[in-house]
């Protein structure tokens, strides 16, 4: 593999991180059947909690944690408000983010500038020598390596345990799941709060492993992007990787284009990794309704005993 090519998947892969940790998030929630588009709104809430943390610190697995718990605490709101109330799940996840936007940018704008030491390249000794894909996978920094870990984890725990037995059973049909004894409301707040907190931890990379500094908007719309991750990746935590690698692939592209000068405008290559992903989703989405594939079939439906 040439030092170009390798530059630029290792680069694909970093870029696709922070969407990659949305996406996961999403999937949970979209799988207990709560639909939850706050999730920009809460990856800048996650990278400004998350980097003000680190700043102040000097240790950004504090700030991963309080970028977390930040995005979780937000999602509860959601969660609260389409679970509990039972308000239109649609319509509360824009809510929050246009929330979670302007209070990221009020509360982030003295921090505009200021310095923060943030997560660094770990090699893996070893691993890292491997061809093809030492150089591109095992010499980037620890979220990323947890990125993998997660990936793992998540498709473990939907598809190898009780409790992804129940999320998915609630996901599709809530009012069997709850015949059976499954807390139905539980789950969904567990799901959400987990979609939160992801979220928020996909906002801390780009805070604090990225770029190392705070900007505001600076998640750029990779919120959107990760919800229509989830439907490209069918609600499949291995789908998403390929996912969000592809958009991070499209981003990093078009960065080795614009520093090597080849005369495209510069809009039109910004526009290149979402454009990309509209294209990609379309694909995805013809071929998921052929094979029927499709969402959870309670998605952004409601329960409660008592209709």
């Amino acid at each position: 593999m040439s030092p170009l090519i390798a530059a630029v998947l290792a680069a694909a892969v970093r870029s696709g991180t922070p969407v990659l940790f949305a996406t996961l998030g999403e999937i949970f929630a979209e799988r207990s059947g709560v639909l939850n588009l706050g999730v920009e709104g809460m990856m800048l809430v996650g990278a400004f909690a998350g980097f003000v943390t680190t700043a102040r610190t000097g240790n950004p697995w504090l700030g991963l944690i309080a970028a977390g718990a930040t995005g979780a605490a937000l999602s509860l709101i959601h969660a609260v408000l389409s679970i509990t109330l039972r308000a239109n799940q649609v319509a509360s996840g824009l809510a929050l983010t246009i929330f979670g936007t302007g209070l990221s940018a009020s509360l982030g704008r003295s921090f505009v500038g200021v310095p923060a030491t943030g997560f660094r390249p770990m090699p893996i000794p070893g691993l890292e020598a491997l061809p093809l894909v030492g150089p591109v996978l095992f010499r980037q920094d620890a979220l990323v390596y947890l990125s993998y870990l997660l990936v793992l984890a998540a498709w473990y725990a939907l598809y190898r345990t009780r409790w992804g037995l129940n999320i998915r059973a609630v996901g599709e049909r809530p009012e069997a799941a709850d015949a059976m004894g499954v807390d139905v409301a539980r789950v969904r707040y567990g799901c959400v709060a987990i979609g939160g907190a992801l979220a928020g931890a996909g906002g801390a990379y780009l805070s604090t492993a990225y770029t190392s500094m705070w900007i505001e908007n600076m998640t750029a719309g990779r919120g959107w992007i990760a919800v229509a991750l989830v439907i490209f990746a069918t609600w499949d935590p291995l789908r998403a990787v390929v996912g969000a690698y592809l958009f991070g692939g499209v981003n990093a592209l078009q960065l080795h284009l614009q520093a090597s000068g080849t005369g495209l405008p510069v809009y039109l290559l910004l526009m290149a990794p979402y454009v990309f992903t509209i294209v990609v989703l379309v694909f995805a989405t013809r071929e998921t309704a052929r094979r029927r594939l499709g969402a959870p079939a309670a998605l952004s439906v409601s329960y409660s005993r008592d209709q």
